[in-house]
């Protein structure tokens, strides 16, 4: 990738330092501070280069901090090695000529560091091109739980898929709209999803002013798919934010409660029915505290998680996680289940899914939820139903999806579809 023109090179570089380091300190992350008033006044091109080196910066996150790693002996002042990282990813992964990433990047360094990240940067190119084995482009701790979840192969598959630059999912609103795929020069996948062959800005695409689709990962459209709701059916979907499941099954002609706890989330659910011109109940409530009495036909709970399995459009949900993270999401993934158990009218479906490649968030919680609750079976999901790659169902009949499993790459998930039984 090429960095394209800049009105202001410099200007571009710092908004880039300012998403790196929002991204990786968990204040609301790269595609929010892109909103902050100093990013605003950035000029198109620059917002676009300041995105592209942030992304590329954390993409290749591991092979950098290794390098500098090998020449720093103890951490430098910051923002020195933000500073670094913004250098090697330009020279090494943005084809920025070698003079122009040092010199771009020691002209935002503080004058007294000046000399400490033109030394270390030198030095690291001199070294050569990095390490880009697939282990070293994901966090060690997460490697090794892939490593012992899915094998060596395994892990090394995924990881691989951490350097690629995914393409952009749309879900068709009429997924009999074969129009639309000429219009936006896409790939047609199993499943309805439209795979686009091309970048830009998506509001400026045909058919979005219309809402004739929204977009959404070919995995994250799965999970709506598969509870296979019908007009007139009436459906909760549990941590609805940010909606494009809310979407699904709206188009499908189902009765949808969309409930999450945060109203400033569901203002993009509210955005996006507006949009496509569909319609739903929006309710900001905490599940757990929700007095209304109601059951439903279909139940889909899309459940907070590490999001492990999202870091191809994420990549900084890999080092923002730990490990600690994992057992306190687990819990509440299961307090969860048991809401939407309760919810989940006799002879209903429910789903249960997560953006996660973790086996406690996932095949874990399905087991310890048959276990507690006897009312539910599993209701098996077919090889390659709803569009599924076939590589992802698992014997007990759910779903493991893993990214490598379809060509070009999907975001790694887990769905189990449950139904409960009639009532004798």
């Amino acid at each position: 990738m090429t960095e394209g023109a800049q009105a202001d090179p410099l200007a571009a570089r710092k908004a880039a330092l300012g998403l790196l380091q929002a991204a990786l300190s968990r204040r609301g992350g790269l595609e929010q501070a892109l909103e902050t008033p100093a990013a605003r006044p950035l000029s198109a091109q620059d917002r676009a280069f300041a995105r592209a080196l942030a992304m590329a910066t954390l993409r290749h996150l591991g092979p950098i901090d290794r390098a500098l790693g090998s020449r720093l002996r103890r951490e430098p002042p910051p923002p020195s090695r933000d500073l670094m990282r913004l250098g090697l990813a330009q020279a090494f992964f943005l084809d920025t000529p070698e003079f122009a990433a040092v010199d771009t990047t020691v002209s935002l360094a503080p004058k007294p560091l000046r000399p400490l990240v033109n030394a270390v940067l030198r030095a690291v190119l001199r070294g050569g091109p990095l390490e880009t084995t697939p282990e070293s482009f994901a966090p060690p701790w997460l490697h090794a739980r892939w490593r012992a979840a899915y094998g060596e192969a395994g892990a090394a598959a995924i990881a691989g898929q951490i350097a690629e630059e995914p393409a952009t999912d749309l879900t068709p609103h009429d997924p009999d709209d074969t129009e639309m795929a000429v219009l936006l020069v896409a790939d047609r996948l199993a499943g309805g999803t439209l795979r686009l062959r091309g970048r830009g800005d998506v509001a400026q695409w045909p058919g979005y002013a219309e809402g004739r689709w929204w977009v959404q990962d070919a995995a994250a459209a799965l999970p709506a798919r598969l509870l296979d709701v019908h007009a007139g059916q009436s459906v909760l979907d549990l941590c609805a934010a940010p909606g494009g499941k809310t979407l699904q099954l709206a188009a499908r002609g189902a009765a949808v409660t969309a409930l999450d706890k945060s109203a400033g989330r569901l203002r993009r659910v509210t955005a996006g029915l507006g949009r496509t011109g569909l319609a739903a109940e929006i309710v900001a409530a905490d599940a757990a505290a929700w007095a209304d009495p109601r059951t439903f036909d279909a139940v889909l709970l899309d459940a907070p998680c590490s999001a492990t399995g999202t870091f191809r459009r994420h990549p900084d949900v890999l080092w923002n996680a730990r490990p600690s993270d994992i057992p306190a999401l687990a819990d509440t993934q299961r307090r969860l289940l048991a809401i939407a158990a309760a919810r989940t009218t006799p002879g209903g479906r429910l789903i249960y899914s997560v953006c996660s490649l973790e086996p406690e968030e996932g095949e874990a919680q399905a087991r310890n939820f048959l276990a507690a609750h006897p009312a539910f079976m599993l209701d098996p999901i077919a090889p390659g139903e709803a569009g599924s790659p076939p590589a992802s169902h698992a014997s007990p009949g759910w779903l493991r999806i893993l990214p490598h499993h379809l060509a070009g790459g999907l975001d790694g998930f887990f769905i189990a579809r449950f139904r409960s039984k009639s009532r004798p």
